[in-house]
């Protein structure tokens, strides 16, 4: 009696990790519904895909990834300015072989006119209204994308598309160790419940 008395917080402990074991594998399965004895059972992640990649879409599109968000970055004038850097030297090399080689091509009686000294002047003139109008044509453009690409129903379509399978594997992989600690936490509990009981019982 004794020692039936004693096992009362190992099973307990057992029944608790087991039950949290069982509610985590629901979440998942099955993947697909079934019946048993009139009673219907899908995991919730399956039976929930479209209403999950839904919020999600709308949590990316107005949250995490808004087109109102890039534009701000994008607009920056310190990140123009670094990105200006970064073109000048291809936008100077290309204006710079269109006045020497294409211009003179295309419009020999214009080139014999155009010097070393014009084309630098040229170059200056060209490069300074590249200047300003590079922030008004990434705007223009971020406007148009925005018009265009529709996050929402992008990440939406994804997710929605996502078989059973790699959708489990995507949330097992963000929250394994969440999952494991309510698996333990369901052991520790039940544990703590069966002694309980047996103090109970011993003081009875």
């Amino acid at each position: 009696m004794t020692i039936a008395l004693f096992l009362i917080p190992l099973i307990s402990a057992f029944i608790g990790w087991f039950t949290n074991w069982i509610a985590i594998k629901m979440l998942f399965h099955p993947k697909e519904p079934i019946k048993i004895m009139g009673i219907s059972f899908h995991g919730i992640f399956p039976k929930r895909q479209q209403q999950f990649a839904e919020k999600l879409g709308k949590l990316v599109s107005s949250e995490l990834l808004s087109f109102k968000d890039i534009e701000e970055k994008i607009s920056n004038p310190a990140n123009i300015g670094k990105l200006m850097q970064l073109l000048m030297p291809y936008v100077e090399t290309h204006i710079d072989h269109f006045l020497r080689v294409k211009l003179p091509e295309e419009m020999p009686m214009i080139s014999m006119f155009v010097g070393d000294r014009t084309i630098a002047q040229m170059k200056t003139v060209f490069i300074s209204e590249l200047e300003l109008l590079f922030p008004l044509l990434m705007t223009n453009y971020m406007g148009q994308l925005e018009k265009e690409l529709d996050l929402e129903k992008i990440v939406v379509e994804k997710v929605s598309n996502f078989s059973s399978d790699k959708l489990e594997e995507i949330l097992l992989a963000i929250m394994s160790k969440e999952f494991r600690f309510v698996e333990v936490i369901g052991g520790v509990l039940g544990f703590l419940i069966g002694l309980f009981q047996v103090l109970l019982t011993l003081l009875s």
